[in-house]
């Protein structure tokens, strides 16, 4: 559990950089400048798939918090990681729902 929690909050801040990249991107195509954010287009294509895949991720990361929290057993993830992922987990939910 706590590997998977690492690999969430990974994914999770690859989220955060490819929403900021997309953002760049689309006010860079604006003004007419070259929209490539990073240069380096295999590691910008990385970070995107990790993080519009960390919804998913996320979704399942939570629920099985749920379900060991659920059955009285002891979370072995620091609770900041745990808070982290949800809060981003609702951002998330509200970035690609809306």
């Amino acid at each position: 559990m706590r590997f998977f929690s690492k690999i969430i909050f990974i994914c999770n801040i690859c989220f955060i950089a490819s929403v900021i990249f997309r953002y760049i991107e689309i006010n860079a195509d604006k003004a007419g400048k070259n929209p490539n954010v990073l240069g380096f287009q295999p590691l910008e294509s990385t970070l995107i798939i990790l993080g519009y895949g960390a919804i998913l991720f996320n979704f399942i990361f939570l629920l099985s918090s749920l379900i060991v929290y659920f059955f009285k057993k002891e979370i072995a993830v620091p609770k900041w990681i745990l808070l982290f992922n949800l809060v981003l987990f609702f951002i998330q939910l509200i970035y690609f729902l809306y």
